[in-house]
């Protein structure tokens, strides 16, 4: 017969076993494709710098790297879907800041601090404030006249209700004191198509997005949304200078892993994203569209400041009296 002491001997040896296979498997990551969701439409910054990176690292991994693209409710259906997934680093999350503010605003329904494991920063960049060329405005603070003479009347786009770009938005009319129109979408770049087509008026957008519409003059950008200028378009102000002082918006994107994702890959993928985003073709690229690779950081780094961004929102917004509608 099996005595208990067997028995217990028998099951702790089965734990060393199978704690052993994972580690091993953790330090052969990754042996099989690699998915990387997003929860916006084709095109627009996220989308397109996840695929600069995810190239990338197709080419330093070996391994597919796979952009999947799923849109809805201001990018939560993508995140819900990598929160369900396996934490085993072969389903991974690029979000912007809006992964933050959809935890603040309690659109999702578990708290992101604990569902996903912050791994690295890709970028760090400001927005373009850009309109349809044929309303007749040159700078932000001939846009605020216009707004204040004409209450309601201007749209601007978001990718949606919450996101980083609708609560700068409305930060920019408490600051300017003007009534404006929401119009949300589900991606960044359906807005910026209906910007272009003279459905809407204006949009807040990234410079990678912007770029070939500016140069075919279908668009407009009247002002830079970072603390300075950026050197792809050194002659564009800063929204600050152009006519509302103080108003800044800036982003970044960044992965995730589902909760319970193995250190040893966290790890690994931290150090192979910092090391392609850092490529001279990938700065280079970047540099041009007006966007920089994020400054090297530790997972754990990268955790301590999601926690104190995503605290400093949660008082921001609390303290402001915000229309999400």
């Amino acid at each position: 017969m099996i005595t208990c002491r067997q028995t217990v001997a028998f099951a702790a040896c089965m734990c060393v076993a199978i704690l052993a296979h994972a580690q091993e498997r953790s330090t052969q990551y990754p042996i099989r494709p690699i998915r990387v969701v997003i929860g916006i439409a084709p095109g627009g910054g996220l989308d397109t710098m996840t695929r600069v990176a995810a190239q990338k690292l197709s080419e330093r991994f070996g391994q597919t790297v796979v952009v999947d693209n799923r849109p809805g409710g201001g990018t939560v259906l993508g995140a819900d879907l990598v929160q369900l997934a396996s934490p085993d680093g072969y389903t991974l999350l690029c979000a912007s800041e809006t992964l933050m503010l959809n935890g603040v605003l309690k659109r999702t329904r578990y708290d992101v601090r604990k569902a996903f494991v912050p791994i690295v920063r890709l970028t760090s960049q400001p927005y373009l404030l850009a309109v349809n060329p044929s309303l007749p405005v040159a700078s932000v603070r001939e846009l605020i006249a216009y707004a204040r003479a004409k209450p309601g009347v201007l749209g601007y786009g978001t990718p949606g209700i919450g996101t980083t770009l609708h609560i700068g938005w409305e930060r920019f009319s408490a600051m300017a004191g003007v009534d404006l129109l929401h119009v949300p979408y589900k991606g960044g770049a359906q807005a910026l198509v209906d910007v272009l087509s003279g459905q809407i008026q204006m949009t807040i957008t990234t410079t990678i997005t912007a770029g070939a519409h500016l140069k075919s003059g279908k668009l407009k950008a009247l002002a830079v949304t970072g603390p300075k200028r950026v050197p792809v378009y050194p002659d564009l102000p800063t929204v600050s200078e152009s006519g509302l002082p103080g108003f800044e918006l800036t982003n970044s994107y960044g992965f995730f892993a589902p909760a319970g994702t193995p250190t040893a890959i966290v790890t690994k993928v931290n150090a192979a994203v910092i090391q392609v985003m850092n490529l001279p073709e990938t700065r280079k690229l970047l540099a041009a569209d007006g966007a920089e690779a994020a400054p090297p950081a530790t997972p754990e780094e990268f955790k301590d400041r999601f926690a104190r961004d995503y605290a400093e929102l949660e008082q921001t917004i609390s303290g402001a009296k915000l229309s999400l509608r």
